[in-house]
């Protein structure tokens, strides 16, 4: 009887929820307002067939080309690994782990390009392609799979350039400087600059490795005239304080100026706070590939509110990361768009074709951003330009595209 009321319940519980579902599916519209927001709704079977073969084609370029840097790397620092004994952990974990992502997101753009004009040609020289537009898929609708992949590409690129790969180039740089030869930049000469409005600090000498500086003297300025004068022998910065811009003056002498009268106060030692990192005092070769995101805006925005002009080449680097996550897209469309046509010959003229317009890209990247370092042309029209043109060429060569 026990076994029979438990069956009786489960059976009216179900045929509730059955009722109720039914009910939801009859009465509720945004059931169906649910189900267009969701993207998958989108991604059909043959969505997923090219998806795949573009992402594989993709990661493949990468493990392939990059192993061919990696062999010629090593034969061409394996001299210097030896003759300044870098262990091998350091050499596979300090150097190449972080190489390899480096190198892999540098060069993304030209590995999408060859992925999308080897894949595509291949499904072209299959008839793929035709049997595709056959059956009455527009070119714009086969480019959707091609735009979702290059999403999951820009945002996996975008957010390793952003925030992943700067930490490892940090210790990438420190390998070299130890086991390459290839010394930072530790020391500055005569460096003035402005830490806070009116402030005005100037080191005669800065050792970045043990964070001193030499010669030190901070003027503040009030409408113009000087209210204050201090000088110390040495500065050093506090590297375990809890908070940033501590630093602790040895021999030091302040000049306060109020009118005609003067005040002058001495002392050995005196703890102070200067709004300036060892970071401001020290450029070294390749430190804006060092700063996240984040930091690399900070530190701009710094820079610019102290009236520094040596903000270029981060400012072109900020822009250059945000601008190679969108090149994905217009190269994908160069290239599907060139490679989705079937002619004689096979793929070569068109990975060729490929392979020139990635190179011409990477070429006019580096044109643009040492006019904007050393001619004065804008950051952003510098990072963004090679991008402004490849898109007339993805648009013409969309035009020409088989339907």
């Amino acid at each position: 009887m026990q076994k029979r009321n438990i069956k009786l319940f489960f059976r009216r519980a179900a045929i509730r929820m059955i009722r109720m579902w039914r009910w939801l599916k009859t009465h509720l519209a945004f059931l169906g307002f649910l189900r267009v927001l969701n993207p998958f709704h989108y991604i059909k079977r043959i969505d997923w067939y090219i998806i795949k073969k573009f992402i594989g084609t993709y990661f493949f370029s990468i493990a392939l080309i990059i192993s061919i840097a990696i062999v010629f790397d090593v034969n061409e620092n394996l001299a210097k690994f030896t003759q300044y004994h870098a262990p091998l952990r350091a050499i596979v974990f300090d150097y190449y782990a972080n190489f390899v992502p480096y190198f892999a997101n540098l060069f993304s753009a030209l590995f999408v390009f060859i992925a999308v004009i080897f894949f595509t040609s291949k499904l072209a020289g299959n008839s793929e392609i035709i049997a595709m537009l056959a059956t009455g898929i527009s070119f714009k609708r086969l480019l959707r799979p091609y735009m979702i992949s290059c999403t999951f590409i820009a945002l996996l690129s975008f957010y390793l350039s952003a925030f992943v790969i700067p930490h490892g180039t940090v210790i990438r740089q420190n390998f070299e400087s130890l086991y390459k030869n290839s010394k930072k930049n530790t020391a500055a000469e005569n460096v003035q600059l402005q830490v806070a409005p009116g402030v005005i600090a100037y080191i005669q000498h800065y050792d970045d490795t043990q964070k001193k500086g030499y010669g030190f003297c901070l003027d503040k300025f009030e409408d113009k005239k000087l209210v204050s004068h201090m000088t110390a022998m040495e500065i050093q910065y506090d590297t375990i304080s809890d908070s940033k811009f501590h630093w602790k003056a040895s021999n030091w002498k302040i000049r306060s100026l109020r009118g005609l009268r003067e005040t002058i106060t001495t002392g050995a030692e005196k703890d102070t706070t200067v709004m300036m990192e060892p970071t401001d005092l020290v450029y070294s070769k390749g430190q804006q590939e060092t700063f996240t995101l984040p930091q690399l805006s900070d530190y701009i925005a710094k820079q610019q509110h102290r009236g520094s002009q040596n903000v270029v080449q981060y400012q072109v680097e900020y822009h250059k990361r945000i601008a190679s996550s969108f090149a994905s897209f217009i190269l994908t469309i160069i290239g599907a768009s060139l490679s989705s046509r079937k002619r004689k010959g096979g793929m070569g003229m068109y990975l060729g074709i490929g392979l020139a317009l990635s190179f011409i890209y990477i070429l006019l990247q580096t044109i643009s951003a040492t006019f904007a370092i050393n001619a004065g042309a804008p950051p952003i029209l510098a990072a963004w330009a090679p991008n402004i043109l490849y898109a007339f060429i993805a648009w013409g060569c969309y035009r020409k595209a088989p339907r």
